[in-house]
């Protein structure tokens, strides 16, 4: 229970059940400016088709200039009428209602979800008299309002669900997560069922945040063939996708990139089992097939024939894997090399993707070093050294990314900074962080496998925020220039965040408590919104944690979360069950990554 913390008035609907719909009403005759405001509000919450319902709230005017698809405002809870101010409109032409709330986030055009520390929200709604439809008497209508549509958060979750798009990183054959939020049921603007407004965001290309690191394979300008509002798979599983001329002049590999696409951002969806995509031209000629099974080769991770087991560091400051896929026992395995020797004695470490090096900072925090973890081998020298006096100041944990790259911070507050070792044995690279100041290090971060997108947990003063980058890399002649850019919070609600792992293409799981809270731990999505399985159950004193990848061993739950919890040593929560020791005395928990 939490011990501390204000008393707080809740309001809005409740957020059980996400079957529930809500059913516009129309206005009634007569109706007072109250009763006006209060349905419209109420009506922006349903399905209906067009919103033609909300829609005879408005003036005539104002329905044809209203367009709820530009945006989605969204509050802590359903906003709040105030009584109308009379003072607002001194001619008496109408009745101003102000609308207040928290707002949490936006929803822009293109899908994305854009968040914000809560913050006050204050719009208003004009009503004004207008002739009835017989030309009698006259009746209230809203002539001006807030662009878009105004939930709260229990209203948006309900109507709302989160998916990812893919593209490709820029240069690569590989695929990078983009989430978005689609209708649950049927859009009531487009008409198109939730498969159809998937592929149709995919068409449209990447959310603004992430365009610059990323490409599509489509041709610029291809769409789904007008009138398309429902896709669904035939008794083979497979979906047909008809697209315009734009996509007809496509090459066969390229075609097959395109369909990779579509796969990935497919399989998110639970509602359709999706086992082959084609893709049909203008004139409906099939242009490429591609199967389920190979979209593997444009994964991120592409290792998917081997169990996720996590790593980490022992009492006497070795470098040690745990066997978890027996749900009773937990071994752990000593590992080749002189990380796994003790020769090179450890504070924190990270495993190479493939699972064939790894990188560890010695005790004292100044170094890091880097050797294989399959063959026996002598110590080599550090790769990177801080000057940091403290070992607290020195270097994070590292991070590999799918590339092969290693990432660390220097966190002496004389000199922060970050650095990339291309390959793990290249010469240390600069990154680029116009961001960090005199006012800002980093205390520790972890980079997608991807490669396009870190997690980084920031403090500022007294106040510690996860951040998500968006790493963007350029050759100028000999010389690599690798940049972190337009830092976005990951979760703003949180005002101390302690520990972050990525658990799958766009979710991390996250160590943190919010204001007058206690420590808990959930998942997020990169764009700052909550997972709909958000909290895990509680556990005190957690220090890391680190997930499995998530969709690196197909329909395989074994993977569990593992967390350093302080005195109980390192945990483990596998799916269904709850926090259960695996080794006492350890630390720094990781899983490949």
């Amino acid at each position: 229970m939490p011990d501390s913390g204000d008393v707080q008035t809740v309001k809005g609907a409740n957020q059980g059940d996400s079957q529930v719909r809500v059913y516009a009403v129309a206005p009634r005759e007569n109706a007072d400016p109250d009763e006006i405001v209060d349905g419209f509000l109420e009506a922006m919450t349903s399905d209906d088709p067009g919103f033609a319902t909300a829609r005879k709230y408005l003036t005539k005017h104002a329905a044809r200039t209203w367009k709820p698809e530009e945006s989605i405002t969204v509050l802590t809870t359903a906003p709040a009428r105030d009584p109308a101010d009379r003072n607002a409109d001194p001619d008496n032409q109408g009745r101003a209602y102000p609308l207040s709330g928290r707002k949490i986030a936006t929803v822009d055009a293109r899908h994305a979800y854009q968040p914000n520390s809560p913050a006050a929200y204050l719009q208003s709604i004009h009503v004004v008299q207008q002739p009835g439809a017989d030309g009698k008497g006259k009746e209230w209508r809203i002539d001006s309002l807030p662009p878009g549509l105004v939930l709260g958060e229990a209203d948006f979750l309900r109507n709302y669900r989160s998916v990812n798009k893919y593209y490709f990183a820029s240069g690569e054959d590989w695929v990078v997560a983009d989430p978005v939020y689609i209708r649950q049921r049927q859009d009531p603007v487009t008409r198109m069922d939730p498969v159809t407004q998937t592929v149709k965001a995919l068409l449209e290309g990447p959310t603004n945040w992430l365009k610059p690191a990323v490409d599509s394979r489509f041709p610029s300008g291809t769409e789904l063939q007008k009138g398309v509002t429902t896709l669904t798979t035939d008794d083979q599983s497979t979906l047909k996708v008809p697209l315009n001329a734009k996509a007809d002049r496509v090459g066969g590999e390229a075609c097959r990139r395109m369909a990779a696409q579509l796969l990935f951002t497919l399989g998110d969806l639970t509602s359709v089992r999706v086992e082959q995509v084609e893709l049909q031209g203008a004139k409906g000629q099939s242009l490429c097939r591609l199967g389920k099974g190979q979209k593997t080769e444009f994964a991120a991770v592409r290792n998917t024939d081997r169990q996720e087991n996590p790593y980490f560091v022992d009492d006497h400051h070795r470098l040690k894997m745990l066997v978890v896929g027996d749900k009773e026992a937990n071994a752990s395995v000593e590992v080749p090399g002189p990380l796994g020797k003790g020769t090179t004695p450890l504070r924190s470490i990270a495993v190479d993707r493939g699972e064939t090096r790894a990188a560890g900072v010695g005790e004292n925090g100044r170094e890091l070093f880097v050797s294989s973890i399959t063959t026996e081998q002598e110590t080599l020298p550090a790769v990177l050294t801080s000057k940091a006096v403290k070992p607290d100041d020195g270097l994070s944990a590292p991070s590999w990314d799918g590339r092969g790259d290693l990432w660390v911070a220097d966190r002496d507050p004389a000199a922060p900074q970050l650095w990339m070792v291309p390959d793990g044995s290249g010469d240390p690279v600069k990154v680029r962080t116009p961001w960090l100041g005199d006012d800002a290090r980093i205390t520790s971060l972890r980079v997608s496998a991807d490669g396009v997108r870190i997690a980084l947990v920031v403090t500022r003063g007294e106040r510690t925020t996860l951040q998500i980058g968006r790493i963007q890399r350029q050759t100028t002649g000999e010389e690599q220039v690798v940049s972190v850019l337009d830092l976005q919070p990951a979760a703003p609600r949180m005002e101390s965040v302690t520990a972050v792992s990525w658990a799958g293409p766009s979710r991390l799981v996250v160590v943190g408590r919010e204001a007058g809270g206690v420590q808990q731990i959930r998942y997020l999505q990169t764009d700052g919104s909550t997972s709909a399985t958000s909290v895990l159950p509680g556990l005190n004193g957690v220090t890391s944690v680190a997930a499995p990848h998530g969709d690196s061993v197909p329909h395989d739950d074994s993977a569990p979360v593992v967390a350093d919890s302080g005195d109980d040593g390192i945990v483990r929560l596998a799916p269904g069950t709850n926090w259960q020791p695996m080794v006492k005395d350890g630390t720094s928990p990781v899983y490949p990554g």
